[in-house]
């Protein structure tokens, strides 16, 4: 190995300590609470070495969304292969599973997702293009499973093929996300008022969207 080698793996090494470090910052102490001054302290790095990786929180809070995308996307994946789904209503099914699955594993990575799926993080400064675009991609992976299975669908008579695939799939990632993130932070309430479980309020929400979607002959999937 080379001396500019060295000092790439050496450069790429720090940097991943900085995330992994402002990882545990950020979950322990929410990212509206933490500060760049935590994460140098965290990381064992001054100030001034994190600002040489990354111009600001809010672009490392991207690195870690990225992180989140990437383990959320490979589960996808690995259950869609593993099930050998046959038809897109199983497909939908089983990306609505997985992304329950993500959130209980996986509760920090997919906060830091929720937060950014309901907020403005987008257009706040210090986020450089590239940082900003590899989220934007993973995110856009995610919706073409959708747009996919919906077009399967289509092609198989158990969607509507009167439906618009992108709109569509946009609205059954924000329905996914509504409902997931109201079962996250209602759970107390929804359990002791309406006597329902987290697991029973997604299911009934799949079973509603399943049938504003799907045909007469979709039912029979």
């Amino acid at each position: 190995m080379g001396i500019n080698e060295r000092k790439e793996k050496e450069k790429e090494i720090r940097r991943n300590d900085i995330i992994e470090a402002a990882e545990r910052i950020f979950f322990a102490k929410g990212y509206d609470h933490a500060t760049m001054d935590d994460v140098a302290r965290e990381a064992e790095f001054s100030k001034r070495t994190v600002y040489v990786y990354f111009n600001s929180k809010e672009q490392i809070y991207f690195e870690i969304m990225t992180r989140g995308y990437k383990l959320l996307l490979g589960m996808l994946k690995d259950d869609l292969q593993k099930e050998k789904t046959c038809n897109a209503m199983e497909e939908i099914r089983q990306m609505y599973l997985t992304l329950y699955r993500f959130s209980k594993d996986y509760p920090d990575y997919f906060k830091a997702i929720m937060e950014y799926e309901n907020g403005e993080l987008d257009f706040q400064k210090g986020i450089p293009e590239q940082s900003r675009e590899e989220c934007y991609a993973l995110g856009e992976e995610i919706l073409g499973h959708l747009t996919g299975t919906l077009a399967k669908g289509m092609a198989e008579n158990s969607i509507r093929s009167d439906l618009d695939v992108v709109k569509t799939a946009l609205v059954l990632w924000a329905c996914m996300i509504g409902v997931f993130n109201t079962t996250k932070k209602k759970e107390n309430y929804i359990k002791n008022y309406h006597r329902t479980t987290p697991e029973e309020l997604i299911a009934a929400a799949f079973q509603l969207i399943v049938r504003s979607i799907q045909t007469e002959n979709g039912g029979n999937h």
